[in-house]
């Protein structure tokens, strides 16, 4: 059975623009992905408003997975330029495995789901690399990053 997921990611766009990209492709759920889902620089993407304008725009359900983010030290490393792009792909890649992710949730759960983290672009952002994670286990899986 083919499942779609998509990404997206709220920096450097508007309200209107994130969700027309949500409503526009027909996306069911929202899993954000962030480490910190609270922070005041969020903006319209801070966790609790965030919840609410989903459903109240859209009336698409919102979830936190704690376990597809990465931990504080990888985040960290990576953002003081302690660790390379490719040190954090293979620290976050072994974090999702011994977090058993793609045996502990099913990827049917994520069909039109939409995984949400900050940056702008999937490129260098985990949320890519979590569904690639989903992606070796599922090989029908179509993965769509929304701009």
């Amino acid at each position: 059975m083919a499942v779609t997921v998509f990404t997206i990611g709220f920096t450097k766009k508007t309200a209107e623009i994130f969700f027309e990209l949500l409503r526009k492709n027909n996306v069911k759920k929202l899993v954000d992905i962030r480490l910190h889902n609270a922070s005041q620089l969020a903006g319209f993407a801070k966790s609790d408003d965030l919840k609410y304008f989903l459903k109240a725009i859209l009336g698409i359900e919102y979830f936190h997975i704690a376990d597809f983010a990465p931990t504080k030290d990888i985040l960290d490393d990576y953002k003081k330029k302690k660790i390379t792009w490719a040190e954090y792909e293979k620290k976050f890649n072994e974090l999702l495995a011994s977090r058993k992710v793609t045996d502990k949730y099913n990827i049917l759960d994520f069909d039109k789901a939409c995984f949400l983290c900050s940056e702008d672009s999937a490129d260098k952002c985990h949320r890519r690399l979590l569904v690639e994670s989903f992606k070796h286990k599922y090989s029908d899986l179509e993965i769509i990053h929304l701009k």
